[in-house]
């Protein structure tokens, strides 16, 4: 029996069709759970969150934009609390929209993330980077890499 496809509602649906063999096949290093749907939601984000580049940082919210869900930002949040126990998810990375290190109190220590951070370049005072702009990057990217509008 055919699949009927869904009519498309955000960016991710439209063109996930596009790359399902690139994600779902390892190339590029991505591992998006096939569905992309909430009981995945974790997991999504740590997929994104494992994307950054070093000495770039991402908000909260563009990780939920990324993944279809914008109003989520909090979730994304709750998402990087657990991520602790996953030491190849790049936690350190992700920050508030104004650049400020909100998760600082999820790591060992209180400057734990602060001095990951710093060690990848990132110039930060009183818990916020000053080069936010300069480093931010936002998830999209993925799609123009993939060269997907």
């Amino acid at each position: 029996m055919k699949k009927a496809r869904c009519k498309p509602n955000n960016l991710l649906q439209r063109n996930l069709f596009k790359v399902e063999s690139i994600l779902f096949n390892g190339n590029l290093g991505y591992k998006f759970s096939k569905a992309m749907n909430k009981t995945n939601f974790f997991e999504d984000v740590y997929a994104v969150v494992r994307q950054i580049p070093f000495g770039r940082v991402t908000t909260y919210g563009a990780i939920a934009e990324f993944l279809g869900s914008k109003s989520s930002a909090r979730m994304v949040g709750w998402a990087m609390n657990h991520s602790h126990i996953h030491p190849d998810i790049p936690a350190h990375r992700v920050v508030n929209r104004k650049g400020i290190l909100t998760g600082k109190h999820h790591f060992a220590t209180p400057t734990a993330m602060q001095e990951a951070l710093e060690k990848e370049g990132i110039r930060i005072e009183n818990d916020q980077i000053q080069n936010f702009e300069q480093v931010f990057w936002h998830p999209k990217s993925l799609w123009e890499t993939l060269n997907i509008s």
